[in-house]
């Protein structure tokens, strides 16, 4: 391979909070974008799509061709196919990102790309002034040893002399004719398996590098380079440790996806070894054998929770957003229980285990994480499988095991008479609810793979659905 051959791979990680807020009333029609937007959005797919180039010069008059790839772009990130230019698809195009083709699931870079021998040797050229050389020297080890860990790769590091894998630290030209952009936007590019360049990561010194969620999480941003290093391309699932926006997934206790599992093992086989063998999969909303964890609305947008994700459902985007709970807020666990909204202080609270958390917005607010027992609930209680409350009685019911607390909201203590068992006061339902909201004076109770339409008025079971089809599946 020529040294620079790899170039047109280079990854350039975008920012953890790269996430598509609810958009406003008023969209952009495609004539409402500038001259200037369309440029910019004619480069986008020159770089990541492979747009050929238009002697016309404008973007009106691309016809089929710039249609075509934008329907690409579209199909990737999940968003509606329609070939037109609107304010959603031009908000992932601002997104800083990687400059790595998108293709979908575990597809690899052109010939499929290996090493074609197991044992490997990195090197370490030089470090950044951010963290301790231990802790840069941790990061890359760990995040090595995610590959290591499902295949018969072996990484050995040396001191000196030309490695298999070259890491290093620059700013902008940094001597391989792909220059950083200063802070933020382009944390890091890698080229994949071969000689010369082959392999070699680089990664932005612009960046604030960390081992936490501050700034960029170097073991997560190495990670994912390395999955380059080794032959992988991008991913179009969310989840996937090769998606091609950056997202802080944890300090601790990561799991390679079930998806970068797939793919690295495609490539190279499968190690004789595997310490956490349950490599997690991203949830599939149409999925007849979907559950979920949890479901509240914030401010009109619905948040439906299954595992590390969540689902934003807001009435005028027409996909769910799936997005990662760690991505949003670092400090929570990455799975919950429970979740409802208070509409009288604008607060959602989350609950996972024996604590709880209380969000105003996508903040937040100070003093959480308490303790369920405040809540008036025993302290036997040891969490909640779901909680819904009742706009007109100011109830707030708490689900856990086969019976259920009434807490009123406004004098914040729990009823007399409670608890009680959820087969007495709510027949045909089971005797357990995974999650539950109420809209328009009915409570919508799932469990399992299927949710029950109860009136309030009527006391009663209407209708049996599937759980899937609260995405309309």
């Amino acid at each position: 391979m020529h040294p620079l051959s790899a170039a047109a791979f280079l990854l350039l990680l975008g920012l953890s909070w790269c996430f598509r807020l609810p958009l406003s009333s008023e969209e952009k029609d495609s004539d409402e974008f500038t001259e200037q937007d369309l440029q910019f959005a004619q480069r986008y797919l020159k770089t990541h799509y492979n747009l050929q180039h238009n002697p016309a010069g404008l973007l009106r008059k691309s016809g089929n061709t710039f249609s075509s790839k934008l329907r690409e772009m579209q199909e990737f990130f999940g968003l509606e196919v329609t070939g037109q230019l609107d304010e959603e698809t031009y908000e992932i195009m601002q997104q800083p990102r990687c400059g790595v083709p998108d293709v979908g699931e575990y597809n690899f870079f052109p010939r499929k790309l290996k090493w074609s021998h197991n044992n490997l040797t990195y090197r370490i050229v030089n470090y950044t002034p951010d963290l301790k050389k231990s802790e840069v020297d941790r990061a890359f080890k760990k995040a090595f040893k995610v590959w290591s860990d499902v295949t018969p790769l072996n990484f050995t590091r040396i001191r000196d002399g030309v490695a298999d894998i070259m890491i290093s630290f620059g700013r902008k030209e940094h001597g391989d004719f792909y220059p950083f952009d200063g802070p933020s936007g382009l944390l890091a590019h890698a080229f994949p398996p071969g000689p010369n360049t082959g392999g070699d990561a680089h990664f932005d010194e612009d960046e604030l590098w960390s081992t936490d969620s501050k700034g960029y999480n170097l073991f997560l941003v190495a990670a994912h380079e390395l999955g380059h290093s080794l032959g992988l391309e991008h991913s179009r699932d969310p989840g996937a440790l090769m998606y091609p926006i950056y997202t802080y997934t944890g300090n601790t206790g990561f799991r390679l996806p079930y998806d970068d599992t797939q793919g690295i093992q495609e490539l190279y086989g499968a190690g004789d070894h595997d310490p956490h063998p349950d490599h997690p999969k991203t949830p599939e909303k149409c999925s007849p054998d979907l559950t979920l964890d949890a479901i509240t609305e914030l401010r009109g947008e619905m948040m439906i929770f299954k595992d590390r994700f969540f689902w934003r459902l807001h009435p005028q985007m027409v996909e769910a957003d799936l997005v990662q709970i760690k991505s949003f807020w670092p400090q929570i666990p990455s799975k919950i229980d429970a979740a409802y909204e208070q509409p009288d202080n604008d607060h959602v609270l989350l609950f996972r285990g024996r604590k709880f958390w209380a969000l105003n917005g996508y903040d937040i607010v100070e003093g959480y994480p308490k303790k369920i027992y405040e809540l008036g609930l025993p302290r036997s209680v040891k969490a909640i499988d779901a909680a819904v409350h009742i706009r007109d009685t100011g109830k707030t019911l708490f689900f856990t095991g086969d019976k259920y607390w009434s807490y009123d909201e406004k004098s914040q203590v729990i009823d007399k008479e409670y608890p009680r068992f959820i087969e007495d006061d709510f027949p045909g339902i089971g005797s357990q609810v995974d999650a539950a909201y109420e809209k328009n004076g009915y409570i919508y109770f799932f469990h399992g793979a299927l949710q029950f339409e109860y009136s309030m008025w009527g006391k009663r079971i209407l209708r049996v659905l599937n759980t899937n089809s609260i995405f309309w599946c």
